[in-house]
């Protein structure tokens, strides 16, 4: 979808692609790489009396590996000395700075498109910009994506959604509410638009701010959309004691006064809200409604129904379910598996939970997600060192420990009032580039001072300053312990090592 968008139109590949040197009397030739000529310029004519460009004739894409490619845009044949310089098609530059933009070579990147802006005859396409931006913002690079926005001479409505879109995917709040007042500029917004607003009102829970821009979206004229609907209705299913009977309310016109049939995706906002509240008779309703109309129950509606049902103590109809989904043929994912895992460990069933990380389901194995869960309720139980063991385990099960794995490990030895392996994990984790929540790590260093462990502190402490890890409120706490506790004092040279820093 997201190629579909910034892809260009063909008349602009055409019209672009038309070589002024194409009329001119003297030929000259283009070639791309050194086989193609040997196979093709050797054989049937001299190639330095034609003028042939290899990239308009359809045969040329670029390599699979990006730095190939690269390689192969800037030097097509370094063994060629050509007179003049190679001119690449705006169709060679788009692909190209497409195939960076995947993977995230972006200092390469940026140096083509300078190069297409400062070189060329061909003014920056538009929709490749656009997808500039989308990368930005995957990569978590905001101010990049408000710069090649910024550098658009004159930006369309689509692209200033992009950005919108881009900063709020960072959840960049700030910069997306500055940006706002400049919305009108744009001839006033349209669907995109306002779904990025109404979006954005659902990261924050701001339900009456969305329900305005819905409002205003209708007095505009503007037609709300499948996005705009399943938006509202995320929002209202996120507080369903509150808000579910809202939530049902928006279905209904949409389907009614709109024309516009739900889909999936609101099916499962609701089958989650309504397992939540224990309307079980609903869940179940609103499946067979998905099945009347057509739609398809795939695994995320599957998982949905499982977990809401197992989470509410309906396990007998949860299985039932489970197996109602391997009957259609539906193939587990890892989040079938996390639910099952999550179920089992509530019960105290460990030997279940082991046997799914294992063998997994149907060939499929859980991901991090799992493993943290198992980790999370073993210290629960108090059983640290077995959380500990699948910690160290995890490499060898080929499942990369995340930052979330790292914390529940850390919170749990806090918990088992595991001080020393406690202090070997944060270790661990400012090696990495992890840190524990502030919450927690002060936390820590107030049960590290009350069971009097001053050397493991010392040690601590002489870590995070290592590491440039400075917490305000843990500091706050070391200062009111110093200041109260003379037998602190000579623990603490190390705090001096962080006023000096």
């Amino acid at each position: 979808m997201l190629k579909q968008q910034v892809s260009m139109s063909e008349s602009e590949l055409a019209s672009s692609d038309q070589s002024p040197s194409s009329s001119t009397s003297t030929p000259t030739i283009q070639i791309v790489s050194k086989s193609f000529s040997e196979r093709l310029m050797g054989k049937f004519f001299d190639a330095t009396q034609f003028d042939f460009v290899y990239e308009q004739s359809g045969l040329w894409s670029p390599p699979k590996d990006p730095s190939l490619a690269l390689q192969l845009f800037l030097n097509p044949n370094p063994n060629h000395p050509f007179v003049r310089p190679f001119r690449h098609s705006l169709r060679s530059y788009d692909l190209i700075i497409t195939k960076l933009v995947q993977a995230k070579m972006f200092p390469q990147m940026e140096q083509l498109l300078d190069q297409l802006h400062t070189q060329t005859r061909f003014p920056t396409p538009e929709p490749l910009l656009r997808h500039v931006i989308a990368a930005y913002a995957r990569a978590g690079l905001p101010s990049c994506a408000l710069r090649t926005f910024l550098s658009i001479p004159a930006p369309s409505l689509r692209s200033f959604n992009s950005l919108l879109h881009a900063l709020l995917a960072y959840r960049d709040f700030a910069s997306f509410t500055r940006l706002l007042p400049h919305l009108p500029r744009f001839l006033g917004p349209d669907a995109c638009s306002y779904n990025i607003l109404i979006h954005a009102c659902s990261l924050t829970d701001d339900r009456d701010r969305a329900w305005k821009l819905f409002n205003e979206m209708r007095r505009r004229g503007v037609r709300p959309n499948q996005i705009t609907f399943r938006t509202l209705i995320n929002l209202l299913c996120k507080s369903p004691q509150l808000h579910l009977p809202q939530a049902f309310k928006v279905k209904e016109d949409m389907d009614r006064v709109f024309k516009i049939k739900p889909n999936a995706f609101v099916y499962t906002s609701l089958i989650k809200a309504v397992c939540e509240v224990g309307d079980f008779d609903s869940a179940v309703r609103l499946k067979d409604e998905m099945v009347r109309n057509n739609l398809k129950l795939d695994v995320v509606v599957y998982n949905t129904l499982v977990s809401g049902f197992l989470k509410g103590g309906k396990k007998d109809i949860g299985f039932r379910v489970l197996e109602e989904m391997k009957i259609g043929g539906v193939k587990p994912n890892s989040v079938t598996c996390n639910v099952l895992i999550g179920e089992f460990c509530r019960e105290g069933k460990f030997e279940e939970a082991y046997r799914i990380l294992n063998d997994g389901l149907e060939g499929v194995k859980p991901d991090v997600f799992g493993y943290n869960v198992v980790i999370g309720w073993l210290c629960k139980e108090g059983k640290w060192r077995e959380a500990d063991d699948l910690f160290g385990d995890m490499p060898r099960r080929q499942c990369v420990p995340d930052v979330v794995t790292y914390r529940t490990l850390f919170n749990g030895l806090c918990q088992c009032m595991q001080f020393e392996e406690a202090g070997l994990v944060l270790e661990e984790m400012i090696f990495k580039g992890y840190v524990p929540r502030s919450s927690n790590l002060n936390e820590f260093v107030g049960m590290m001072c009350k069971e009097g462990d001053f050397e493991l502190l010392a040690k601590v402490l002489s870590g995070l300053v290592g590491g440039g890890f400075y917490c305000e409120d843990v500091w706050k706490t070391l200062v009111l312990l110093v200041c109260q506790s003379e037998k602190l004092l000579g623990a603490f040279e190390h705090f001096d090592e962080l006023v000096l820093a």
